[in-house]
């Protein structure tokens, strides 16, 4: 519940420290005394949008600081500790921070945070109704919300939420792959055009410079062979061995003629005449072989020549060296199999989207039928609620409309709260059928209902009874008593029946003549005897009134505040 509001230098207050209980507070005073001042001061606190106007007059900030005691299983803790903050506390403290220029800073437990995740947990501790301010009960948005929260169906709904977000995410790859495909449909042919027509050429890394080397020595072997075949005939021709031997034979029959001891140099001279012969004939022999193995062949050279101008061909064609020609063609081998295996994957995206919304068909279905369960309980729930608050001939109707064909994250209905406030008239759109003080009481109605199913620790009603009066402000006092024994509740009230039935009741008014200032006075039981019957008889309190209100108050026993 909220436990303190501290507010200084806001509009009128200087400053203000007030302490509220649990149960019903009920504040009043004049017109313009500045109830709604205590409102946006609140509103400013738990994350409403910020307004320089709301700066004192001649003060440089405002500031308004709202704590709360909040039970350890509240929504708010879990938020804060998702953000990183402070969780050790036993209060939840939001403080805002107005500058005269415009500027805010906002701090929960006295760390700073961002104004958005102020309002984030300030819309899970605060909740304001008032005749023209139903938030989410005019909503047709929330009102599937509000359905699920009574009929206990708030974990289906996030369970048929979730598999709704599974289907969403899987449409939206299948959607990318199918963009995919699409863009991939004519280079595939051409890939499978370059995969073929490389596979078939084989190309390898190294080949172009080996062929073009065999190519360079097939183009010289007929040149360089005619050279060796005339060097063959030259060195096979005997007349040169033939006159080597003769001299030597020669020489030999000389150095036989003459003594042993003086032969030597001739004997000599043989020996590298036969020498000579011997280099000679291994000479000869290895220009054969050379000869021999340059023997020209132009098929060879055909061959060659085809084959490496293939080669340089498919590279000018694909913009690639040929020694990049394997390597490209790896790629395209690889992009096609990229390919192959998004359409493997495509089907099995489909069969996934397929199974997906199986899933979310059969769990939306089945939370279908168990809200229209929850919709008649709700409806049999609100007419029994409207008949102390003077409505008993109108009807209530949460109408469940399932719309298969029109799925979403809160699954296949069309929620909206209906009214009819008179006999035989046409269910319609609570905003538009129920006036003011109708609108009123249906969304006191809903509260009594909805309120045990609810987390706010704070519920304010902002002259919620405008328009009525007599029994049925009475009616509409016992309800907002009713309520605050499941939550606090705070009213801001013209009505001395709701004002009777507060556990505390909180004066508003407007004090001071060169400087006006409002100030917030906590009444006891004569002062509040006393403000009763002012909004009883107006500004002259008599008697009467006096006695009316000691009656009102004595025939309403309230709890007080904790």
């Amino acid at each position: 519940m909220l436990c303190e509001l501290h507010i200084q230098d806001i509009v009128l207050i200087d400053q203000l420290r007030l302490s509220v209980g649990g149960g019903l507070t009920a504040l009043t005073g004049e017109t313009g005394a500045g109830k709604s001042i205590l409102l946006d001061s609140l509103g400013l606190a738990t994350g409403a949008r910020a307004d320089k106007g709301l700066v004192r007059y001649s003060a440089d900030k405002g500031i308004v600081a709202a704590t709360f005691d909040v039970s350890a299983e509240h929504p708010a803790w879990e938020a804060l500790e998702q953000n990183g903050l402070s969780t050790e506390d036993d209060t939840m403290t939001l403080r805002r921070v107005q500058m005269a220029d415009g500027k805010s800073r906002a701090f929960i437990n006295d760390q700073a945070v961002s104004v958005a995740l102020l309002r984030q947990i300030g819309e899970t501790l605060i909740e304001v109704h008032g005749q023209h301010q139903s938030l989410g009960f005019l909503n047709p948005e929330t009102h599937g919300q509000l359905l699920d929260q009574y009929g206990g169906l708030t974990e289906e709904a996030a369970e048929v939420a979730r598999l709704w977000s599974e289907v969403r995410e899987i449409e939206r790859t299948l959607e990318e792959a199918k963009a995919e495909r699409a863009r991939l449909a004519g280079e595939t042919d051409y890939l499978r055009h370059v995969a073929e027509e490389l596979t078939a050429l084989g190309p390898e890394p190294g080949e172009e410079a080996t062929l073009a080397d065999r190519r360079a020595v097939l183009m010289a072997a007929e040149k360089v062979a005619g050279d060796l075949r005339d060097a063959t005939e030259v060195l096979e021709d005997d007349g040169a061995t033939r006159r080597l031997a003769h001299a030597a034979m020669q020489i030999e029959r000389a150095a036989a003629r003459l003594p042993e001891g003086e032969a030597g140099p001739l004997t000599e001279a043989v020996a590298r005449l036969d020498a000579a012969m011997e280099e000679f004939g291994a000479a000869r022999d290895a220009v054969v072989a050379a000869a021999d193995s340059f023997v020209t062949d132009a098929e060879d050279l055909n061959r060659t020549e085809e084959r490496l101008f293939a080669l340089r061909a498919a590279g000018r064609k694909y913009s690639r060296i040929p020694d990049r020609l394997a390597d490209y063609l790896q790629e395209v081998t690889a992009a096609l199999a990229s390919i192959e295996e998004g359409e493997e994957n495509f089907g099995k995206l489909e069969a996934d989207l397929r199974a997906a919304r199986r899933k979310f068909d059969k769990a939306a279905s089945l939370l279908s039928e168990r809200r229209r369960q929850a919709s008649d309980r709700l409806d049999r729930a609100i007419e029994k609620e409207l008949k102390p608050l003077k409505l008993g001939h109108a009807r209530f109707h949460a109408e469940v409309d399932p719309r298969p064909d029109e799925p979403s994250a809160r699954g296949i209905d069309r929620i909206r709260f209906l009214v009819s406030t008179n006999p035989g008239t046409p269910f319609g759109d609570l905003s538009v059928i129920a006036s003011g003080g109708e609108l009123s009481r249906f969304v006191l109605a809903l509260k009594a209902v909805l309120v045990a199913r609810e987390s706010r620790t704070v519920i304010i009603f902002d002259e919620v009874d405008s328009g009525v009066g007599g029994a049925v402000a009475d009616a509409v006092g016992e309800r907002l008593e009713a309520i605050s024994r499941g939550s606090q509740v705070l009213v801001v009230t013209h009505s001395p029946q709701v004002a009777a039935r507060g556990a505390v009741h909180l004066k508003v008014e407007k004090k001071g003549r060169q400087r006006l200032t409002t100030t917030v006075t906590r009444l006891d039981d004569e002062a509040r005897t006393e403000e009763i019957a002012r909004m009883l008889s107006g500004a002259k309190i008599t008697d009467e009134a006096r006695a009316a209100a000691a009656k009102l108050l004595a025939g309403k026993p309230k709890r007080r505040a904790a």
